[in-house]
């Protein structure tokens, strides 16, 4: 059963299975043509793609080692400045330049996308729910997609260069030289800022769940130390065996889970309330019954 909201409950009627399949199908076709759109751009933009965006970790020059030279001139601690990064990245394969172009500018095109692709899921799960999941759910696209692209920015710019840095600088033997696939250094760039984009959606998870009564402030402060540990593990798997990168993510991490527990217990607040007034609502009506 479908609801279709913008019917009256007697002209709404049951979906079949191929209907949810057609919707779905135009669906997934509206998300495949955005990511094709945004992708196109990002293939023809290769300049700004590869020698700002994918290749600026690589370089000295970048934002995040500058503001790293900054705060070590203000704290007077010169070690903080990044002044050299000590690989080459080459390409191995001959067909290894084009075939990255092409994978590359698929996968900006899914990230630049992702809150039009998320809305897009969002508009076929939607007309399935009651009225007051709609109601509970209201503003998720917005938020979903605004905490994925700060969790984004945070790993592109702070969790990526870090790792970056303390890979290219790691010998074993002065003379070992490192010379990193391309592949490689993409790999490590992306799985760190995707890592970083989708831990940042712990708040909204925990308010869906916080909706649907499986997640209480209580429990979460119940086991926080768990928590903790689990955070440190997660730094540590996406992270560098470096303890300074491992503490600059655990920390945002930390807080995310604070955030939770509060988000959690101002759903736990407002679900009571609600009660509260259908209660109240429902006095009410037997009162006016019984006077009558």
């Amino acid at each position: 059963m479908q609801p279709q909201p913008n019917k009256p409950l007697g002209e709404q009627h049951e979906m079949s299975f191929i209907d949810h399949l057609e919707a779905l199908r135009w669906h997934i076709i509206r998300a495949a043509i955005s990511v094709v759109v945004f992708a196109t751009g990002a293939f023809f933009a290769k300049d700004f793609l590869f020698h700002d965006l994918i290749l600026g970790p690589s370089r000295p020059d970048f934002w995040t080692y500058r503001m790293f030279c900054k705060f070590g001139e203000l704290v007077h601690a010169p070690d903080l400045c990044i002044n050299k990064i000590g690989f080459v990245i080459q390409n191995r394969e001959m067909s290894g330049q084009l075939t990255m172009h092409i994978s590359t500018s698929f996968m900006v095109g899914i990230v630049l996308a992702f809150p039009y692709l998320f809305w897009e899921l969002w508009r076929f799960v939607k007309p399935g729910l009651y009225p007051h999941e709609r109601e509970n759910s209201r503003g998720a696209v917005f938020f979903v997609s605004v905490l994925f692209m700060v969790g984004l920015l945070f790993g592109y710019y702070i969790a990526a260069p870090l790792s970056i840095n303390f890979l290219a600088g790691y010998v074993v033997d002065p003379t070992i030289e490192n010379q990193i696939d391309m592949q490689s250094y993409l790999s490590t760039l992306t799985t760190m800022s995707l890592s970083c984009a989708f831990v940042f959606e712990l708040p909204m998870i925990v308010f869906f769940l916080a909706k649907a009564g499986l997640v209480s402030p209580e429990l979460m402060q119940m086991y926080r130390k768990h928590a903790i540990v689990v955070i440190l593990i997660i730094a540590a798997v996406i992270t560098p065996p470096d303890i300074s990168a491992q503490i600059i993510v655990t920390i945002p991490v930390l807080l995310l889970y604070e955030l939770s527990i509060h988000i959690a217990r101002v759903v736990r607040r407002g679900d009571t309330a609600r009660l509260n007034a259908k209660l109240a609502r429902q006095s009410g009506n037997d009162g006016a019954v019984l006077t009558r």
